[in-house]
């Protein structure tokens, strides 16, 4: 796929017509398209496309969806829908009143061709400098942080769950990219009949003895899964797969493996005395290796990431506070995501950079929320 940088279309005049008849106050769509046009560009994306092949839909119409999308809460689905339906939205995307649209899976295709260049913040570092034209942000002043969380988009799993889901992800990734090999390590049959439905809590055993023999029975598959993946006679890249790798990470966390005293290498799970490494390491899925489980004062508990937003909080010399006359609106400055385990105050080094990097770093910084 290329791309043919034009930025956001020239908007039609029967499109005009009808948007300022329907929306004679305006919308949020419609100020975001008159007032910041600039921002949503093709050219800061030309590093993520190709020259060459059919040219793809604009990023800086797509980047502005997925503003409007965010903005007002919506699907992936649903906001593909209002760029073709919505009035407001076709004058801010420039769109003719018969265009079509677009197929959903467009934008969560747009999203990953972001992350895996390392274009998050375009549009944030450009809405910034915006903001620092137009005299809306500036050094010095103040700022504070505060910090919320950001839940994963993967199941909560308990030990059990995690220890047995594991197990399968690993068995559907190596089904795929070795099958041949597999079959040759494991009772197909068996396997298949264990863990061919997602491991779930509803349907664990109702007995606590018979929860403890099925943890068992996880962790010897885990071991023989990872023993056949480790061995000498194995191929390289069978533990190069993230969900084998990921599998001996959940088997270390949640078993030991001791010898008895015959000799015999006996598994089982870990209990309180044994340990379990720190929360910044512990695995909570073997779909989203970087999720993990946090807590926030007494009532929050979660499992997934920690995101730090900084704003302004500056108020002019000589304003009335309570009429609100001339008040500098709180803007936002940097948004800083982060493993869940980490403590806000190890936050602030890296936000102080991202800041000074930009040229608004405040002259007095607080730190929300301790």
């Amino acid at each position: 796929m290329s791309m043919r940088p034009v930025g956001l279309p020239e908007i039609p005049a029967q499109t005009v017509m009808v948007a300022r008849a329907a929306f004679p106050k305006g919308s949020l769509a419609i100020r975001v398209r008159d007032r910041l046009a600039e921002v949503f560009t093709d050219e800061p994306f030309s590093a993520a496309f190709g020259v060459r092949g059919a040219p793809g839909l604009s990023p800086g119409v797509l980047s502005l969806v997925t503003v409007l999308q965010f903005a007002e809460d919506l699907t992936d689905r649903q906001a593909a829908a209002m760029a073709v339906r919505a009035i407001d939205w076709k004058y801010a995307l420039g769109a003719e009143l018969t265009d079509t649209g677009f197929d959903a899976s467009v934008l969560s295709r747009f999203r990953t061709r972001l992350a895996d260049n390392g274009m998050e913040r375009v549009v944030f570092d450009r809405l910034l400098e915006h903001c620092k034209e137009a005299g809306l942000v500036a050094a010095g002043g103040k700022q504070r942080t505060d910090s919320t969380h950001v839940i994963s988009a993967v199941r909560d799993l308990n030990r059990l769950e995690l220890a047995g889901e594991s197990v399968r992800a690993a068995l559907e990734a190596l089904a795929v990219a070795a099958p041949v090999w597999l079959a040759g390590q494991i009772d197909v049959t068996e396997f298949a009949e264990r863990y061919g439905p997602r491991v779930d809590g509803w349907r664990m055993p109702p007995s606590q003895t018979r929860r403890d023999r099925l943890a068992q029975v996880f962790g010897q598959d885990a071991l023989a899964l990872c023993r056949a993946a480790w061995a000498e006679d194995a191929p390289g890249w069978i533990r190069e797969i993230e969900a084998v790798h990921l599998l001996r990470q959940v088997l270390v966390q949640t078993y030991i493996i001791r010898s008895d005293t015959r000799g015999r290498q006996v598994i089982r799970k870990r209990d309180a005395d044994d340990g379990v490494p720190p929360g910044q390491l512990r695995l909570a899925s073997p779909y989203d290796r970087d999720a993990r489980w946090a807590a926030k004062g007494d009532d929050l508990f979660w499992m997934g990431y920690k995101i730090h937003l900084t704003e302004t909080c500056t108020t002019l010399p000589g304003v009335d506070a309570v009429a609100g006359a001339g008040v500098m609106p709180n803007l936002i400055t940097d948004v800083y995501t982060t493993d869940a385990t980490v403590p806000d105050v190890k936050a602030t080094a890296p936000i102080q950079k991202n800041l000074a990097e930009r040229e608004v770093k405040p002259a007095e910084h607080y730190l929300m929320g301790l």
